[in-house]
């Protein structure tokens, strides 16, 4: 990826709330659909701030200058989508049936979520935010996009898509370069951590696997059972998840990744299911049909081959087929 150009498309890509026009008449839902629209867009918004939080994180860890103006832009995106949501929640709140709040499962995973990622190695919090791009983009914003098909939601979308567009490009880029040797060098020249720090990291990444469950429950796996019933696209999304996982340089030496493929093995074992299943799942925090292997020999060999701005590529493709 040229850096340099990358910026310049984020600088020159910026756009504002009111670009939109807010005053087109919604489409009529029933009363089911608008609650649960506008509790998604709700959601949305926290979502969406808690990737900004993320993009901080990964700003001010950020070595190089040009990478930490991207990840810059990238906080001012992600306030700019929590605004758009909450518009939206509003704009679709036609009949003001109740009032709508942020999930309490989604604030206290992001409070646990920021603070592993201030504590955890880069890699492991690059990880993780792909992972929630990856499933925000590709599955839950088309699919909720598609349920409302509204001029309102279209409009707006649009923007947010491509604004996360250059999102998923440079996750794909920072997942290339903590897979390679440089960050290796990097890595083994940091001093150790002392006892305490080591704690602090432990509690956090601990905390935060607390609250994965019903955070991903409550505001990936329900919604997504209304807005994509047949759950392809959710499918899809964990596949590419675990595709960049298995990227040939990336698992093997990093010790988290270990941990998680770990997990997944004990899980698809027929002998150590029974025993460590529900551990894997409570663990992991995820449906269990997104724990099995999702991707065919081709599939891998084909990731294998490609390089990361390829897979990028592709998961954009995908995300705007």
């Amino acid at each position: 990826m040229d850096t340099e150009r990358m910026l310049a498309l984020c600088r020159r890509d910026q756009w504002h709330i009111d670009d939109l026009d807010w005053s087109v008449t919604p489409r009529a839902l029933s009363r089911a659909h608008e609650e649960a629209v506008c509790q998604y867009f709700t959601d949305m918004a926290g979502i969406e701030r808690l990737a900004g939080a993320l993009f901080a994180v990964q700003r001010d860890q950020a070595r190089d200058e040009t990478l930490r103006a991207i990840f810059a832009t990238f906080v001012t995106d992600e306030e700019r989508h929590a605004e758009v949501a909450e518009r939206l929640a509003q704009h679709y709140d036609v009949h003001g049936y109740r009032r709508y709040e942020t999930n309490p499962h989604l604030v206290r995973f992001s409070r646990h979520f920021v603070r592993a990622a201030r504590t955890a190695s880069p890699d492991i919090a690059n990880a993780y935010i792909t992972t929630g791009e990856l499933l925000l983009d590709i599955a839950l914003l088309r699919s909720l996009d598609e349920f409302v098909d509204d001029a309102m939601s279209h409009a707006a979308m649009r923007l947010i898509n491509r604004d996360e567009s250059r999102h998923i490009a440079v996750d794909y880029h920072m997942a290339e370069y903590y897979a390679s040797r440089e960050y290796d060098a990097w890595l083994a020249a940091q001093p150790p951590k002392g006892l305490r720090a080591q704690l602090r990291s432990t509690l956090a990444l601990v905390g935060f696997l607390r609250h994965a469950q019903p955070f991903f429950r409550d505001v990936f796996f329900r919604p997504m059972a209304l807005v994509d019933p047949s759950g392809a696209r959710l499918l899809d999304a964990f596949k590419r998840v675990q595709l960049l996982g298995r990227k040939q340089g990336t698992g093997p030496r990093r010790p988290f990744t270990r941990f998680v493929q770990t997990l997944q093995a004990l899980f698809e074992n027929p002998l150590t299911r029974p025993l460590f299943g529900r551990l894997v799942e409570r663990i992991l925090g995820v449906d269990p049909r997104v724990i099995h292997t999702l991707y065919t020999p081709d599939e891998l060999a084909h990731t294998q081959r490609v390089s990361f701005d390829a897979l990028a590529a592709e998961a954009l493709a995908l995300k705007l087929a």
